[in-house]
């Protein structure tokens, strides 16, 4: 598990944990997620905000859930029923039984949140999972796909409509620019901006 910043557990008003693998292909996305996060907020990011990493799951997430008013799960899922770099939200359990099991990390989350409220623990009063279709997160060593690598952008907005901070994401939407740009320039062909 990787925090990027540790701030007074009192005063968080979000928690942004970022699941995965980053060994395992496609279930690095966490991983890139909070990379991006933390070249967009900073490094420590704001005090009410913490960024964290980890590839934990079940009830070792209970930990996770606590000291913050609200938690943003970022993961990949493998549900097969949409096409790679979809992103879905998933709200306070909502359709949480049509998206179990299609994520190890799942398997106990809302599980551990009903116990921690039952033992009156000071876990998050709101959960939102935001999730990327995978296409592999078996492969060791294996790339992320394209199709994956193209929704962390989408992910960045809509964690940034989630905090508040509606500009999130052009930071990165502009280094690829340029990095585009520079690969293209080396392959002979014009450079051109992206338009997602």
């Amino acid at each position: 598990m990787e925090r990027y910043a540790v701030s007074d557990r009192e005063a968080l008003d979000a928690r942004i944990l970022c699941l995965g693998n980053d060994l395992l292909a496609d279930d690095a996305l966490g991983f890139r997620v909070a990379d991006e996060l933390r070249s967009e907020l900073g490094d420590p990011p704001p005090t009410h905000l913490e960024v964290v990493v980890s590839p934990e799951s079940g009830f070792a997430l209970l930990d996770h859930l606590m000291g913050a008013r609200r938690v943003i799960v970022v993961d990949t899922a493998l549900t097969g029923r949409a096409e790679p770099g979809t992103v879905y939200r998933i709200e306070n359990g909502e359709d949480w039984y049509d998206a179990s099991g299609v994520s190890p990390h799942y398997v106990g989350l809302f599980e551990a949140l009903a116990v921690g409220r039952a033992l009156r623990l000071p876990v998050a009063e709101s959960i939102v999972i935001l999730a990327v279709e995978a296409a592999d997160v078996v492969t060791v060593g294996g790339p992320i796909c394209a199709a994956v690598e193209a929704a962390v952008l989408r992910v960045l907005a809509e964690l940034g409509v989630l905090l508040g901070r509606e500009a999130m994401g052009e930071r990165a939407v502009a280094g690829r620019e340029v990095r585009d740009g520079a690969r293209r320039k080396r392959n002979g062909r014009p450079a051109r901006a992206r338009s997602d």
